[in-house]
């Protein structure tokens, strides 16, 4: 008879927070600079924001590291080969790869670690390999003339990271001077426009369909532009539901998400598990009525299994009146 969102007070570390990542306005020159946001034994969740290219080479001792580029564009060169990279890529770099960044434009980039282990693709089931994106759309690094090209025999450090400390090895040449490769472990490159997510106009699906990467003790979902159920008994948007076994964030890339008011591209919820939550109420007005027939929504959705512990962020981060913003 009642939302579960309709609490009095909510007192205790499981309230629902939201944060603004647009006012973490540091720049990095290195991804092992980038702000961290959360984090669990077997997660890293940070958000790199880099101006100018980097000045050494970076490689990940602790786990699988993916991108998604929030704003920008740039050159990913690896011991692979070279990748364009831009706006709405998700770009999963394997451990122990050594890798840097040109940048054409200002990044900002979520980092994603699989701590001390890697991503996969999630199974398709009866939908088929095909669905939610065709495998076809990956792109990998190619050892083409830009490659070469950045082949020099000056000086070049890398900095390696390894249990959170870091380590610098010097080179009197570039170690990115691959000449070929061959294997099926090497970075890949996936746009959320190359998505095709799953409908149905009788039933809204459950987040677990949308899942774009796996690791062992998390997942990363992508919500893209789709069709609005429009059967008429059909619910419309995300329930009222319980976070029993899952910690979960989500970052909006773009658009207005379905499910919430007053969040803007570039902000961060976390809905820990233990608690209940579902959607706002004018959003949930909104829904019922059916004046919308598209959402145009893009977000990355991350769901842990193990709790995860909030950093310490500069003030004014924090969205601290967030877990208000359901009362009417």
């Amino acid at each position: 008879r009642h939302a579960p969102t309709e609490w009095l007070s909510f007192e205790g570390p499981l309230r629902p927070r939201a944060f603004d990542a647009n006012k973490l306005i540091g720049n990095a020159g290195s991804p092992w600079g980038a702000t961290l946001l959360m984090s669990n034994a077997h997660l890293q969740f940070r958000l790199w924001r880099i101006r100018n290219s980097m000045d050494h080479l970076v490689r990940n001792g602790d786990g699988d590291e993916l991108l998604f580029i929030h704003a920008g564009q740039g050159e990913l060169f690896c011991d692979y080969g070279h990748l364009t990279i831009r706006e709405g890529d998700y770009v999963m770099i394997p451990r122990g790869t050594l890798w840097r960044i040109e940048t054409r434009a200002p990044l900002a980039a979520l980092l994603i670690e699989a701590t001390n282990a890697s991503y996969q693709l999630p199974e398709k089931g009866i939908v088929g390999e095909h669905a939610v994106f065709d495998p076809a759309v990956l792109e990998v690094p190619a050892i083409d003339d830009v490659f070469r090209a950045q082949q020099t025999e000056e000086e070049w450090k890398i900095i390696v990271k390894r249990r959170g400390a870091l380590t610098t090895i010097t080179y009197p040449f570039n170690p990115l001077d691959a000449i070929g490769w061959h294997g099926t472990l090497l970075p890949v490159r996936l746009n959320w426009r190359d998505l095709r997510p799953l409908m149905s106009h009788r039933y809204h699906l459950p987040p677990s369909a949308h899942t774009t990467f796996l690791a062992e003790r998390f997942v990363v979902s992508t919500f893209c532009p789709r069709p609005i159920e429009s059967d008429p008994g059909a619910l419309k948007l995300p329930f009222f539901h319980s976070n029993d076994d899952y910690d979960e964030i989500i970052f909006y890339h773009q658009g207005a998400f379905l499910s919430r008011d007053n969040i803007h591209p570039g902000m961060i919820t976390l809905h820990p598990g233990g608690i209940c939550h579902g959607p706002h109420p004018k959003a949930f007005q909104a829904a019922t009525k059916g004046t919308r027939i598209h959402t145009d929504e893009v977000a990355v959705m991350i769901d842990a299994r193990d709790a995860l512990d909030v950093a310490s962020l500069p003030e004014g981060v924090e969205w601290e009146d967030y877990v208000n913003s359901w009362k009417g």
